[in-house]
């Protein structure tokens, strides 16, 4: 005890660890999950109208698997431990890289598609965007061909779930570059 002092004095300093890798690990498993998870549900629309219905005639089933292979890949990588996406990647255990570079891209084509599906939403009908190349942009998009969606449906349904899905696309290309990009030797 020190003299004076209620409190013991202890010889060793105990420091506690700051943890950023956890956070960015919980988060980067939970945005993979609602990514996947909306890219999924964004294919049924698809697959219930089986192309007969849509307003322009479209193949389909393209966009109903990538949606899909999207959405599946999004949610194994969510729900697989770090070791096994470790192993995969050929990473340690312990990089940060292994869920900080694939949420990166997740983020950045999550804020470009949610842009994309504004523009698509707020251009006028003189610009004739060409319905093959908009679903290819913007899955949502034959929302707002068969019916014409509000503005605020637009920014808190349409333009997030239009990000969401191509955030699972980010986060596929991530994974793919560091599983099979260039290999530094350190």
């Amino acid at each position: 005890m020190v003299s004076g002092s209620a409190f013991p004095r202890l010889g060793t300093a105990v420091r506690i660890r700051i943890m950023p890798g956890r956070a960015i690990r919980v988060t980067s498993r939970i945005a993979f999950l609602l990514c996947g998870l909306t890219s999924l549900f964004t294919g049924v629309p698809y697959v219930m109208l089986r192309g007969a219905e849509l307003p322009v005639q479209s193949e389909w089933i393209i966009f109903v698997a990538a949606l899909g292979i999207v959405g599946v890949f999004s949610v194994t990588f969510a729900v697989l431990p770090r070791s096994w996406i470790a192993k995969v990647c050929k990473k340690d255990r312990d990089d940060a890289r292994l869920f900080s570079a694939p949420f990166k891209l997740l983020g950045g084509f999550a804020a470009i598609s949610y842009l994309v599906a504004l523009v698509a939403y707020l251009a006028p009908h003189s610009w004739n965007l060409d319905p093959q190349l908009m679903f290819a942009l913007c899955p949502m998009y034959f929302i707002k061909m068969t019916f014409d969606p509000s503005l605020v449906a637009v920014f808190f349904l349409l333009a997030p779930m239009n990000a969401a899905v191509y955030g699972g696309f980010g986060l596929t290309l991530g994974y793919a570059w560091l599983g099979f990009g260039k290999r530094i030797q350190s």
